[in-house]
């Protein structure tokens, strides 16, 4: 909303919603005579209002306190607003709040008015900020984390993996890392992402799921793309890579590595660190191999710092991009070394304090990363927490390991058809949307996992039943063998068809492999053809027989009979108005080119 004395953009932090029978009017609660929004009820668009209007009817409106507008939602139902109604102070910087959303409030406006209610939805979402303060002697020292993920290609684990043809990847978030002591500011930023090649792994009830690597000839292309937006914003890159070299994961690396030495130069750096095989469960000390390999890109392209006056005395010249651990210790003590608050040989483990609660914040931090990718909390965080192992802390990664499976198989697809949907990556068209769905044939169209296990468990306690009857009656030992080989028969069945049991995105599908690198379907780019319009007669071209002239003859009596049939359609066309002769013309063009392509889609 704008001021109307000088036309300057004010931000409010806290507003007023007012619903009226016919609209939604949000006005700003801090008693400047600034204009209010309103938005219609009947087809969602906003105007600027000077006053509140009056009541008109004896229903007093409702009134709720609210902190910003989200945006408006557009589906098939009708328009829906979007408000937060609910926040948190996470923490502060540079004297400023900064706010978790807690819960919004949805509006329904259009056709939904009729039949839809508001309804509150409740957020228990991450936060990417975290903030500590402690003392190193009589100095204060505040530490920040400030997390900020792309848009680009959001989505959950097992349903976003790798790069879209444009080089954005996955799970890509920002980290920024704060430290303000004594008047100064020093600031590091780093990276992570998922591997940029077009690959993915569909789930099939399987533990871990298969890598496909798709389009290999694209990935020179789309990792070169993903570099070059990386310089332009953060200036020289060290991508470092932590999969596995064998199995699966071996596969993706073998083909990462090959193609970064197409992309390496002066200002991209490639850096492999076998994590797993490495470090293992336990042996996390080992990561001080890693940090030697870098150490001298870290050193070299430094941090910010800004001195009491916010000048700027050095600047942060490249970025660590890593797959998924944080690569700032030694940068946290050179930090800390340069603002003179550690000396040559200190350390931050040479502050307790100081220690444990950055461990935590870190573990947070990487904590709320997860759970908005994975939906649970990062593994190993114990670790990260205390230095090493715990027995809670592998009993708590096996819980998230078995929610992992589940929430991945059986919810993220409906997930992630809301992200899409909220984001916007997947637009609601009412001609698409409200014209009957395909629905998919075969096993496809009745599969369900509850019901085969269901079924499966029944054969087994059938089989379990009659075993225990073989004592009196023989006969019941082949009852058994027939329930369990059923029982059995049926898993193996899921087991092998496991993709169509799981639960999978219906909206913005992602693009399949085909053939020659294609990603679309050359006869859903064609139009459709006007069923008026008369077809063509067949041609005796094939014919070899020696009755050849009885079917020329033929042909030729309904090739005369075609040309008067569509000279009268061309002339029922031209009686038309215009625009509707252009759009006639236009569809007249599109299905001779479809006629003409016809031979050609026959031999492909």
């Amino acid at each position: 909303m704008t001021e109307k004395a000088d036309s300057v953009k004010k931000l409010y932090t806290e507003m007023r919603l007012w619903e009226f029978p016919d609209q939604y009017v949000i006005q700003p609660t801090d008693g400047s005579s600034c204009s209010s929004l309103s938005i219609s009820r009947k087809d969602g668009s906003m105007k600027h209002i000077d006053e509140i209007p009056e009541y008109r009817t004896i229903r007093v409106p409702k009134i709720f306190t609210i902190f910003g507008v989200v945006g408006m939602l557009r589906l098939l139902a009708g328009s829906y607003l979007m408000v937060i109604t609910g926040r948190k102070c996470v923490g502060s910087y540079s004297g400023h709040p900064i706010f978790k959303i807690s819960s919004m409030k949805v509006f329904p406006c259009d056709h939904s008015l009729k039949h839809t209610p508001a309804e509150q939805i409740i957020l228990n979402n991450a936060s990417g900020f975290h903030y500590f303060q402690s003392a190193i002697g009589k100095d204060i020292i505040d530490i920040t984390l400030i997390a900020r993920r792309c848009t680009r290609r959001n989505g959950t684990r097992m349903w976003r993996r790798g790069a879209d043809p444009d080089g954005y990847v996955a799970n890509f978030v920002e980290t920024e890392q704060i430290i303000q002591i004594n008047g100064y500011t020093a600031s590091f930023v780093q990276v992570r992402g998922s591997i940029p090649l077009l690959w993915e792994q569909i789930v099939d009830l399987t533990y871990k799921p298969k890598f496909e690597l798709l389009k290999l000839e694209e990935a020179p292309r789309v990792l070169e793309r993903h570099f070059l937006d990386l310089r332009k914003k953060y200036g020289a890159v060290v991508a470092v890579d932590l999969v596995n070299k064998h199995g699966g994961e071996g596969r993706l690396c073998e083909k990462f590595g090959s193609t970064m030495q197409q992309v390496a130069s002066d200002d991209v750096r490639y850096v492999h660190f076998d994590f797993h095989h490495i470090c293992g469960h336990v042996h996390f000390e080992n990561l001080s191999i890693l940090y030697d390999q870098i150490s001298d890109f870290l050193e070299t392209n430094g941090y910010l710092l800004l001195n009491e006056k916010g000048e700027k005395m050095k600047e942060q010249l490249g970025v660590v991009r890593t797959n998924c651990i944080d690569c700032l210790d030694r940068t946290n003590v050179t930090q800390l070394r340069r603002l003179g608050v550690f000396g040559a040989e200190e350390t931050i483990s040479s502050h307790p304090n100081l220690d444990d609660s950055f461990k935590i914040l870190w573990a947070n931090h990487g904590d709320d990363i997860s759970v908005q990718y994975s939906g649970t909390p990062a593994l190993k965080g114990d670790f990260v927490r205390y230095g090493h192992r715990t027995i809670e802390g592998i009993l708590a990664d096996g819980w998230n390991a078995l929610m992992r499976y589940y929430l991945n198989n059986f919810c993220d697809g409906t997930k992630q058809d809301t992200i899409d949907l909220l984001q916007g990556h997947y637009i609601v068209s009412v001609g698409r949307d409200m014209a009957p769905s395909s629905q998919n044939g075969g096993l496809e169209a009745i599969a369900s996992f509850p019901l085969a296990l269901g079924l499966v468990l029944t054969g087994f306690l059938f089989a379990t039943m009659s075993l225990r009857q073989v004592r009196s009656d023989f006969r019941h030992f082949f009852f058994s063998l027939m329930w369990a080989s059923i029982s059995v028969g049926i898993a193996a069945f899921v087991r092998v068809n496991g993709r169509i049991f799981c639960n999978r995105p219906r909206l913005h599908k992602p693009r399949l492999k085909r053939k020659g690198g294609g990603s679309g379907n050359k006869q859903s780019k064609k139009a459709a053809k006007d069923p008026n319009k008369p077809k063509r007669p067949p041609t005796p071209f094939f014919v070899f027989m020696y009755e050849k002239a009885t079917y020329v003859a033929r042909a030729e009596k309904k090739k005369e009979e075609y040309g008067r049939n569509i000279l009268a359609y061309n002339k029922k066309l031209e009686g038309k108005n215009p625009s509707e002769e252009d759009e006639s013309d236009k569809s007249r063009s599109e299905v001779h080119d479809n006629d003409e392509d016809e031979g050609e889609d026959d031999d492909e």
